[in-house]
């Protein structure tokens, strides 16, 4: 398609992928659900893909959860075809993990894109909008998450790429539209039963309401924010307490003042001893060993009971 017959959604998506790809060489993995964002974003790698002479196809994960799943796919796969990207379909077996039914989808998902990604050496590009963006820093907010949470999903993480969270999900929709390719409305995505539906279907159309409009950007502009932040105070961490010095009891002259870090080094350190993802409340009991020491025999954190000996922290084992 050469660039004179896009539309204009076509061009502002095609834009946001060749920044998202600045300096990659490699080969380009798209995964597609079938959805207006995902189909859109096939079609720009494609352009994408061909002006840069790089390779480029798509792959469906089938998550084996709906009736009729594998049709689905099959569908979603021709339509990504006939946009320009060859596309596999790889079915996956979702194992509940206790996270809930859509993260144990999403880590089953990731896990079969990263593996394809490694055989093919290829950066896998994802096709979440900032409707999708402003949604998690919401649902971020309710749970009393911090920085990290509300820092959203990362435009780059790893081998994945999110070319689109600057773009409105109407622009992937009416791009789809130029196109003239049909896409595929998740039923899960109208069911009030999970939280994110909710947020989008009522929350979301709420505020906008009675707040005026710009609240989706606002709360991705938010998160942009965020993540600036985190990184820096992430480093500023790492420098006070290197990886190198954490797989022992964690000395109190290591542990900054400022409660920022000093929750960061404890949360490394928890980490780097197997705690199972320590909450906030978790983290802060361990630092009350640190600003509030009465002679506490110890603490319980998820896979660990830690105490203080003297001027250190320790994992106890008796």
């Amino acid at each position: 398609m050469a660039k004179k017959e896009l539309g204009p959604a076509m061009v502002e998506l095609v834009a946001a992928v060749e920044e998202s790809l600045s300096g990659v060489t490699k080969g380009l993995l798209v995964g597609c659900s079938g959805g207006a964002d995902s189909l859109a974003l096939v079609a720009a790698t494609a352009i994408v893909a061909k002006r840069r002479d790089l390779p480029a196809r798509a792959v469906v994960i089938d998550h084996g959860l709906q009736d009729d799943s594998g049709n689905v796919a099959k569908k979603a796969a021709t339509r990504a075809e006939r946009l320009g990207l060859a596309t596999d379909v790889v079915a996956v077996t979702v194992v509940p993990d206790g996270t809930g039914p859509e993260a144990s989808a999403r880590t089953a998902r990731h896990a079969a894109l990263d593996e394809v990604a490694e055989a093919l050496d290829a950066v896998v590009l994802l096709g979440h909008t900032l409707d999708d963006q402003a949604e998690t820093v919401l649902l971020g907010l309710a749970r009393g998450s911090g920085a990290r949470s509300l820092s959203g999903m990362a435009p780059a993480r790893d081998r994945f790429v999110r070319p689109f969270l600057g773009v409105r999900r109407k622009v992937t929709e009416a791009a789809c539209a130029e196109l003239d390719t049909k896409f595929w409305r998740d039923p899960h995505n109208d069911d009030l039963g999970f939280a994110r539906v909710r947020v989008r279907k009522k929350i979301m159309p709420m505020l906008e309401s009675e707040l005026g409009p710009g609240i989706a950007q606002a709360l991705a502009r938010t998160a942009v924010m965020l993540r600036d932040d985190t990184q820096l105070l992430d480093e500023l961490a790492e420098n006070a307490a290197p990886r190198g010095r954490l797989t022992g009891p964690l000395p109190l002259a290591w542990i900054p003042n400022e409660p920022a870090l000093r929750r960061r080094v404890l949360r490394r350190w928890l980490l780097a001893h197997g705690a199972t993802e320590p909450a906030y409340a978790h983290v802060k009991a361990v630092e009350a060993l640190i600003t509030d020491w009465r002679g506490q025999k110890w603490v319980e954190v998820p896979g660990l009971r830690v105490g203080r000996r003297d001027d250190r922290l320790q994992i106890m084992t008796d």
